[in-house]
Formats: C-alpha cells, sequence, structure tokens
C-alpha cells in the first residue's frame, strides 16, 4: 500500500473508491473517471428513462421512477391518473436518497403525500420508485441477488459476468406492505448492513444455508423445483448488457475528459455491483448499480459487550476471492506478452519443419516426396499457420518429433495459469454484441456531443460547439432558424442547470444535449416512433459529417 502515491510507474493500480484517488500516467487502474457519478441513482434512473424513451419493452427491468424535487408535482399527478383510472390499483413505493448507500435513507410510502419534506429533500436529492410487491421468496423470506460484472473495456465494449454471486436475506418473514408493517426494515430491505443487526441474522459456514448465501444455491433449488434456469440467466445476461449500454454513453464524456485522445493515460477495468431482485415469476428487476461493491471476505462478530473480532465468512470467499483472482488473470499485461511470444513461436515452427524437410532432400529414396512437402510448408509458412499434424503424409509423422527440443509446444501444462482453476468470468460483450448492437443509439448521440465539445479534457458543450453541430450536420433551414437553434441551446441547458446538476463548468452537458437530439429528431421526422426518429437523424448527421470529413482529408492532400 502506498497511502501517500507512488514515484516510479505500477503495472495495474488498484485504487480504494475512484479513479481520482492518484494521479496516474501509465499502466491499469480498477476504476473508471466518472464511474461514481454514473450510476448514483439520479443519474442512473435518468440513463434508464431514457432508453426506456427509446426501447420502452427492452428495458422494462428497471422500476418506474421519478427524481425527487424536480418531479414531485409530476409524481402526485401521474399516481393521481393512475389511481382514478384502476381504482383497484394498491400502490408502494420506495424512496431513496441519490447519494446514500448501505440502506440509508430508504423508506417506503403508500401516498406521494408521505414523502418526508422536512428533512431538506433540496439539500439531499432522492429517487421515488414502485416497489416491486411480489417478490420470490425462498423460506418465506425476501432476498435479493449481488452479481459481479467487471467492465474491462469501454472502447471496444467489452463485459464480463461471475458465474456465481450472492444471495442476501431478509430476517423476518415476508408480507405484502401495508401501513402497519411499512416500517419493518428486516421485511422488506435486503440491505446485508441493515439486516446485519437483526437478532434473526444467521451467519453460516455453508454457502447453502443462513442470511448470505451463494446465488448458485438459489439456482440449484429453483431447478429442483422445475424452474427454467437458463432462462433466468439468460434474462440477467440481459439486463445486464442492456444497463451497461445505457451507462456507457455518460462514462464515456467522462473518460475523454480525463483521458484525452493522443495523451498518454492508463487504461481503466472496473468491477461493479449489481442489485437484482427476483419477481414471483423469475423475471429480473435491476435495483441498482454499485461502483464499489464491498470486497470483505469476513464479518464483525462480538465477543462480549462492545468488544468485536473479525471472523472469515465462507460465502464472501468463494465468490469475491474468484472475482478479483480472475479479473487480475484478465488484465494481466505479461499475458498479452506470453500471447504475442506464442503467436510469434507458431509463426515460425512452419520454418523449422521446412528446414527438417529440406536436410530429407539429401536423401534420392525421399526427394519426390519431400519437394512436395516443402512446397507445402512453404504454402503454410506464407499463411502464418502451421499444418495439423493429421495433413501431414504417415511417412512424413516423425518429421514433427524433429522440432528443435528447446522450442516447446505453448500448452496449459507450462502456463503460469496451469495451477489455477477455470475463470469464473463469462465474456458476455462482444460475444452477443449482434443481439443488441441497435440499442447503442445514445452511445453514438455522444459521439456527437464529444466531437463537438472543442476544448479537451471539458464535459459541457457551448454554444458555439451547439451552433457548429447544427451547421455541420445541415440541420437549420428556413422552418428551422439559427435563433431558433440559440433558443432551443438556452431553454434546455437553464433547464437542465437548474436541476443542480455540476456546476462547476458552464454548458450543455450530455443529458440535455440528447434531449436536444431528440427533440430535433421529432421535428425532422415526425410520423416515425422515436427510435426511428433518432435513428433517422443519426444516419443523416453521420453521413453530412463523413462527406464533410472527406472533403477536409481531399484539403489537407491539396
Amino acid at each position: 500500500q502506498f497511502p501517500f502515491g507512488r514515484r516510479l510507474p505500477c503495472d495495474i493500480y488498484w485504487h480504494g473508491v475512484s479513479f481520482h484517488d492518484n494521479n496516474i500516467f501509465s499502466g491499469q487502474v480498477n476504476k473508471f473517471p466518472g464511474m461514481m457519478e454514473t450510476v448514483r441513482k439520479i443519474t442512473l434512473s435518468r440513463a434508464m428513462r431514457t432508453m426506456q424513451d427509446l426501447f420502452p419493452l427492452e428495458y422494462n427491468f428497471y422500476p418506474r421512477s421519478w427524481i425527487l424535487p424536480e418531479e414531485l408535482p409530476l409524481f402526485v399527478a401521474e399516481v393521481r391518473v393512475m389511481k382514478d383510472s384502476d381504482p383497484s390499483w394498491k400502490p408502494t413505493f420506495i424512496v431513496k436518497p441519490d447519494g446514500g448507500c448501505q440502506g440509508d435513507g430508504i423508506y417506503l410510502i403508500k401516498d406521494p403525500s408521505d414523502i418526508r419534506l422536512t428533512g431538506s429533500i433540496q439539500s439531499r436529492p432522492a429517487v421515488v420508485q414502485e416497489y416491486i410487491c411480489k417478490p420470490l421468496l425462498v423460506d418465506k423470506l425476501k432476498f435479493d441477488i449481488r452479481l459481479y460484472v467487471l467492465l474491462k473495456s469501454l472502447e471496444p465494449l467489452e463485459i464480463y459476468i461471475a458465474k456465481d454471486g450472492l444471495s442476501r436475506f431478509c430476517t423476518e418473514p415476508y408480507q405484502e406492505p401495508t401501513l402497519k408493517n411499512l416500517h419493518q426494515v428486516f421485511m422488506h430491505l435486503t440491505n446485508y448492513s441493515l439486516n446485519i443487526h437483526s437478532e434473526n441474522f444467521i451467519h453460516s459456514d455453508s454457502v447453502n444455508t443462513g442470511s448470505k448465501r451463494t446465488f448458485s444455491s438459489i439456482l440449484c433449488r429453483l431447478s429442483s423445483r422445475g424452474a427454467d434456469v437458463k432462462k433466468l440467466w439468460s434474462d440477467i445476461i440481459s439486463l445486464v448488457i442492456k444497463t451497461i449500454i445505457a451507462l456507457t454513453p455518460e462514462l464515456k464524456v467522462y473518460y475523454q475528459s480525463d483521458i484525452p485522445s493522443g495523451k498518454p493515460g492508463p487504461t481503466c477495468f472496473q468491477i461493479l455491483g449489481f442489485d437484482i431482485l427476483l419477481m414471483k415469476n423469475l423475471k429480473p428487476m435491476l435495483l441498482e448499480v454499485n461502483a464499489n461493491p464491498s470486497m470483505r471476505i469476513e464479518h464483525e462478530q462480538e465477543l462480549s459487550p462492545g468488544v468485536f473480532e473479525n471472523v472469515p465468512s465462507p460465502v464472501d470467499e468463494e465468490v469475491k476471492v474468484a472475482v478479483i483472482r480472475d479479473t487480475l488473470r484478465l488484465v494481466d499485461p505479461q499475458k498479452k506478452k506470453r500471447k504475442d511470444a506464442q503467436c510469434i513461436y507458431l509463426y515460425l515452427r512452419p520454418l523449422f519443419l521446412f528446414k527438417t524437410v529440406t536436410r530429407c532432400m539429401k536423401d534420392k529414396q525421399h526427394k519426390h516426396h519431400s519437394l512436395k512437402l516443402s512446397l507445402k510448408l512453404k504454402f503454410y509458412l506464407k499463411l502464418g499457420s502451421c499444418p495439423r499434424s493429421e495433413h501431414v503424409p504417415e511417412s512424413s509423422e516423425s518429421l514433427l518429433d524433429a522440432v528443435p527440443a528447446e522450442r516447446p509446444e505453448p500448452d496449459a501444462a507450462r502456463s503460469p495459469e496451469a495451477g489455477l482453476p477455470s475463470l469464473c468470468l463469462k465474456q458476455v460483450f462482444p460475444k452477443y454484441a449482434k443481439q443488441f448492437s441497435y440499442l447503442r443509439l445514445v452511445d453514438r448521440v455522444a459521439a456527437l456531443f464529444i466531437r463537438f465539445l472543442g476544448v479537451k479534457g471539458t464535459t459541457k458543450l457551448g454554444p458555439t460547439g451547439f451552433r457548429t453541430f447544427i451547421r455541420n450536420c445541415k440541420l437549420s433551414n428556413s422552418n428551422f432558424s439559427m435563433a431558433a437553434v440559440d433558443i432551443l441551446y438556452i431553454d434546455i441547458t437553464r433547464r437542465w442547470n437548474s436541476m443542480g446538476i455540476d456546476h462547476k463548468e458552464s454548458g450543455m452537458c450530455l443529458q440535455a444535449f440528447v434531449e436536444a437530439f431528440f427533440c430535433l429528431a421529432q421535428k425532422k421526422y415526425k410520423s416515425l416512433p422515436l427510435h426511428e426518429q433518432v435513428l433517422s437523424l443519426l444516419e443523416f448527421c453521420e453521413c453530412h459529417l463523413a462527406a464533410l470529413d472527406e472533403k477536409r482529408l481531399l484539403w489537407g492532400w491539396g
């Protein structure tokens, strides 16, 4: 540990809280700039709402949400309308402070009038969501799932999911919310940091029992009851990929601000904690994303009043050690060097074979056959690959054994990872990229935003940059003058800035730009659904910018 930093460079930096724990200029760091801000409850809710506007069916795994205090009137009005249209609807809502963690400040309400405005909600904004009243129960207890997700790279996007996670249980039997039990946190809130203080909390030496268990033990139990566990995993993978797709546009803006392209800087990776709740019908619902999931593998045990001891937790050790070990295996810089060395060896191996065969040509008996084989090996040498042994004629099988002993075949037995278990982290992107690429519209909008930011290191677009975007993409015309462009910019920017979004810089943030882009798309392509309007405008803009880049390139050559 280097609490005051370190002068000599490292291959991998493991920061405790954020990317900015230390100033680093090379290697890899286990945090992305802006990740903490991006997964805060309000920012996450905004990102998910944008995707729900574009793809409502694909993003129905996130509960309906409202942001307080700015959307309090909207929340009150929408609930009233829904109750009027369906008198039997008896909703429950959960209020979560934006910066809260470990269950701090969370409470349940039955009516918008129950929101606690006395605690200065202006200084502590929150998200209010529909409470999921019918969760899946195990042993009559509500539980959630903590899954560990490795975001290995942002560009290109690379995502891994741990094959096992944690199931964290409430400590009182679940009942649907009523005015009488709304305040029973041990019944409704699954947070480990809350339930550990319950007298019913069970620390177990088994990963299959107790108040914290492995997710795989729950899957085994569900499978024994005939549940379609494969479909459940498929739904969870889909949820994770779609959530990351919703978060990447904001992350890319932060990334280019802290690590501008063309300048030296580290590459990033990060382990995220996805909190997921299973409904009674096994539909996974996203609760939140944690930028700094706890990696503790022990818990405190009270030996006597006020005297505590750290005791190992088998279930935490089972899951978390594997996640950290395999994250380090995936980002190991030496792994790439070994892979490159292997490629060089595999390329050179046909050359050794070729030399061996040409020696055989001295023997007149094998001259004709050897000549054919040498030509064949020349062909493989050009391809940079080696023929499989079964493709070599039987009479020449021994030639494969003639490869110099000092150049051994790279096999698993010689690998530094030979003694380690198989990876617990499964790649899901780009493995399933084709199935989800159509969802990455906001990513393309963010690319336009970043292009016109102008000054490196900034995260907000000034009025000149916005006007340049409009002009270069040929979006102004007799029906939409540059004066109207300025009014659009001022109206949207002023409203977003009034929401308390980062006042360090003046200008239009990404979320405001996305709103402006959607507005332009709706004006230009009125008869289409929103996602088709946005896609059409993106293709229109990208086409004009590609033509402009080509023209500039020709001018450069001239």
